[in-house]
């Protein structure tokens, strides 16, 4: 059971990586260092919105509007620190 506790904060680890891909990777689109219309960087942007967006959906409809600035990714990777350091450490001292 501790192995797999060990391989879904692995998981969570390289989930936090694709968020930080995603925001850096729409960051360059917004201000028009990579072309959008490239066909490997739109592929790209298609594969993170497909991994980033069922998690990032509900988390946008729950905050309020703060304009032109979307947090809910900080808070997706507040809640994935929060479930590696407090959950899944705390689940393993139940197992022991």
């Amino acid at each position: 059971m501790i192995e797999l506790l060990g391989f879904i904060n692995y998981l969570i680890s390289l989930y936090v990586y694709v968020i930080l891909g995603s925001v850096i990777l729409s960051w360059l689109m917004a201000f028009g260092v990579v072309n959008p219309y490239n066909r490997f960087v739109s592929a790209l942007a298609q594969a993170f919105a497909a991994v980033t967006e069922p998690l990032l959906r509900p988390i946008r409809s729950v905050l309020p509007d703060f304009g032109g600035i979307d947090f809910s990714p900080l808070v997706l990777l507040l809640g994935c620190y929060f479930v590696q350091s407090v959950v899944i450490p705390n689940i393993a001292k139940m197992i022991l």
